[in-house]
């Protein structure tokens, strides 16, 4: 392994999974939240022992667990290019100008937050995607499928953002910029890669992100197969060596979601740099499904043998179900949500997280496993708003 690694951890969530991995490994970390409320086995860096081991090694892979930490590393780290190479794919206007000579015909227009409300509407073509420039989740994305919604719709941002403002710091998610764009057709995927040592990528797994409606825009399903990464894998590959060419980047993983049309047109959506799935979800879920570790293949510039792996996965989905709260009710009014109702309703959960909604706007994160032909409990909650599961 010539390349050092790094990880850097930060609120909201480390999972069990990264916390044996860094033991296994001992791989350096350091914890940057405020509390240190992770309770890790293994001492933490110091942040300036942090900053003293990448100044003195000269190729290092970083891993982050939060994009909480993209402002430490702006702070600390401004003798590497990472910001700049973060700030390229974290900003989803310059990201999109960077792959525009690939997509010429991909309409998009960045707008400040204050002017939405004045902006001339004729030159869209609806529907379109509204949201931040800089976003995490799904928090602030709203489809407006014509010019009359379009006051609807930014009363419904404006109070969101108001319960937005304090939950993420402003490198994660910013609510002074949005971006409209062309609704982009397809089926819509969640890739965790990373750029090995020579800027190629390595796919570490596909997720398909399900959605209810022509109008869900949450992030409540994700599921995986051995059809769904066979089916993808080769274009996904060469998408992402596309854009590592134009990113300039190695020893990099990636978040990124991509669309496929039904001509096979790859149009991407956004890539999340410096870390897999957000809430190490994807990830784990990978680790879950196929038996091998993400975070160890990235650092140690493994590459799947996807033959090899998907071997038995025949007729075998893997979900991932994020909790949010879509009841409607506000937070402060939710006096319970009931855990034990809805794991009965599952027939194999491999992993249940219980999240503090009062703090985060998700009530818990499900990693389950289902045959092809029994997926009635994953589309159940794919549909449900959890109105049954609280208590006011």
């Amino acid at each position: 392994m010539k390349e050092k690694p790094m990880i850097l951890v930060d609120k909201p969530y480390v999972s069990k999974l990264l916390k044996d991995t860094i033991i296994k490994n001992n791989f350096p970390f350091a914890d940057l939240s405020e509390d240190k409320s992770f309770n890790f086995k293994n001492k933490s860096l110091s942040t300036k022992d942090a900053v003293s081991f990448i100044q003195k090694t000269k190729d290092f892979s970083i891993y982050t667990t939060s994009e909480n930490t993209i402002g430490w590393i702006n702070k600390n780290l401004d003798f590497t290019n990472l910001g700049e190479k973060i700030d390229l794919f974290k900003n989803k206007a310059k990201f999109r100008n960077l792959v525009k000579e690939n997509y010429p015909n991909y309409f998009f227009k960045e707008i400040k937050f204050a002017n939405l409300f004045d902006t001339d509407l004729s030159e869209f073509e609806f529907p379109v995607i509204l949201k931040p420039s800089t976003g995490f989740f799904s928090m602030g994305v709203y489809k407006v499928p014509d010019k009359e919604k379009w006051p609807e719709v930014l009363s419904k941002l404006k109070n969101e953002i108001k319960h937005l403002e304090n939950i993420y710091p402003p490198e994660v998610m910013a609510t002074d910029s949005f971006i409209v764009e062309k609704e982009a057709l397809g089926d819509e995927y969640a890739v965790d890669a990373y750029f090995d040592n020579n800027g190629k990528p390595v796919i570490v797994g596909i997720h398909k992100h399900l959605f209810s409606g022509d109008n869900d825009v949450s992030d409540r399903v994700y599921i995986t197969s051995k059809e769904i990464i066979e089916e993808n894998i080769k274009e996904f590959t060469l998408f992402l060596e596309k854009t590592g060419k134009l990113a300039k980047i190695k020893n990099f993983p990636v978040h990124a979601e991509l669309k496929k049309d039904k001509n096979n047109n790859i149009i991407p959506v956004e890539i999340n740099p410096m870390r897999f799935g957000g809430w190490c979800s994807t990830a784990d879920m990978t680790y879950y499904s196929y038996k091998f570790n993400p975070y160890e293949y990235y650092f140690l510039n493994k590459k799947p043998d996807w033959n090899e792996i998907l071997k038995n996965k025949k007729d075998k989905i893997f979900s991932i179900i994020v909790l949010d709260n879509s009841t409607g009710v506000e937070t402060s009014k939710i006096k319970s949500f009931d855990h034990d109702k809805l794991l009965k309703g599952l027939s194999s959960v491999l992993e249940y997280r219980k999240i503090d909604y009062k703090i985060y706007p998700v009530f818990g994160f499900i990693f389950a496993e289902s045959n092809k032909d029994k997926m009635e409990e994953i589309f159940y909650l794919l549909n449900s708003t959890l109105n049954e599961f609280i208590e006011v």
